[in-house]
């Protein structure tokens, strides 16, 4: 995470010069555009409401919330936004992570630029996390909406791992189906990972995933968890959802056999505080669910 730059706020300061009469409005409420979701996420959390992102209809199928206002311009992809329309939005200050740096210079051609990491090597997410929700915060003028916003979700964090506290104590696996043969896993260096510490949980994978999910491993990996609770991220694959609950290797998975399988809800695997509270949230609800829900 960075902070805000010399540049940043020397373009904020001619802005107010510009308009003496709008200066404590000018200052507090700038016009933002964000390409990375996570940022987009914690923003709207915090009810600042930028006004383009990119590719909003995806983010409404996969992160589902916050809700986003139909105000907020979409400006498409996230690796290359439609900086005509970026242009025309306006903004004072464009805020972007480590993901899409390679268009930082063109974007910098329409306003000053931001960089807020969540997910870099060697970093914890959750608490990186934290610090871009601060770093967002005090960019914009607000530096007293980043801790609500971290107090909430401390709480709801707090209120899964009271309701879990009495559930039989067995690890977690958390996956993301690749195809009927291969998973992708979340390890302790994830979002996921983090979230099931704090909510008392095992991850029953202890190998760290350079924070976001391993590479693609053979279905038959499964078998040696024997004992996890086994929760599947969306999206999942036509084909695997056809022909899993017809796999003999599927079907002979314990977790599988014993209805231990939960299919939560769609979110976005570099997510910020609010997919880290939605990801408690739906996995709290699945893990109190008797009897699995997910590809039987």
């Amino acid at each position: 995470m960075s902070a805000l730059s010399r540049r940043t706020m020397l373009a904020f300061g001619l802005a107010a010069c510009a308009a003496p009469g709008t200066v404590a409005r000018a200052a507090a409420l700038p016009r933002v555009a964000v390409i990375d979701w996570a940022l987009l996420e914690t923003l709207l959390a915090m009810s600042i409401v930028p006004v383009a992102a990119a590719e909003l209809v995806l983010f409404r199928a996969v992160a589902v919330e916050p809700e986003v206002p139909a105000s907020v311009v979409d400006l498409g992809l996230r690796g290359m936004p439609n900086f005509e329309a970026l242009r025309m939005a306006r903004p004072d200050i464009i805020f972007n992570s480590a993901f899409y740096t390679q268009i930082d210079p063109k974007l910098r051609l329409i306003a000053p630029v931001e960089t807020l990491s969540i997910y870099a090597r060697g970093g914890r997410p959750f608490t990186r996390a934290e610090e871009a929700a601060h770093g967002l915060a005090t960019a914009v003028g607000r530096p007293e909406a980043a801790e609500p916003l971290i107090r909430q979700t401390l709480a709801t964090l707090e209120r899964c791992r009271a309701d879990l506290a009495a559930r039989p104590r067995r690890p977690v696996l958390v996956i993301n189906l690749g195809d009927p043969r291969h998973f992708r896993v979340f390890g302790p260096d994830s979002m996921f990972g983090e979230v099931l510490t704090r909510l008392g949980l095992d991850n029953a994978w202890t190998q760290n995933t350079s924070y976001s999910a391993s590479a693609p491993i053979g279905l038959e990996t499964l078998a040696r968890f024997p004992d996890a609770d086994l929760i599947i991220l969306p999206p999942v694959p036509p084909d695997a959802r056809r022909l899993l609950p017809g796999s003999a290797l599927w079907q002979a998975l314990p977790n599988v056999r014993d209805r231990r399988t939960y299919l939560l809800g769609s979110m976005n695997p570099f997510g910020g505080l609010p997919t880290a509270t939605r990801f408690a949230r739906l996995l709290t609800a699945a893990l109190l669910t008797p009897g699995g829900n997910a590809l039987g």
